[in-house]
């Protein structure tokens, strides 16, 4: 099963949504809102994707923090605390595949995994 994690009102997730459900892809979705950031999951993603790529750094979540918040992160253990603290930091959406894992909306990488 597919299962998309962001935030409801994110953008790029509805964007990414109405994609999956226009194609007929069948998802799950986890909202990091309402059902929080999934610990093991956010190991898994930081191991294979990098901390530098989940960490979305355009976004109002990041610019709202002080200076020395945003200077803490340094690694993955420092992304990993201000992901569970600040969910909205982390770039959405974050896709498992079922194996692959994206971050962001692709549409032409998608279309590949979606209908693979």
């Amino acid at each position: 099963m597919i299962v998309v994690y962001g935030i409801t009102n994110c953008d790029t997730v509805k964007k990414a949504r109405a994609w999956l459900t226009a194609e007929g892809v069948a998802y799950q979705f986890h909202d990091f809102k309402k059902q929080g950031v999934p610990g093991e999951q956010l190991d898994e993603w930081l191991a294979r994707c990098g901390w530098e790529r989940l960490l979305n750094r355009k976004g109002t979540t990041w610019r709202n923090l002080d200076t020395k918040e945003q200077g803490s992160v340094h690694d993955a253990s420092s992304a990993k605390a201000l992901m569970q603290a600040h969910p909205s930091v982390i770039k959405r959406p974050v896709v498992d595949w079922g194996g692959d894992i994206t971050v962001g909306f692709d549409r032409s990488a998608w279309e590949l995994l979606a209908h693979s």
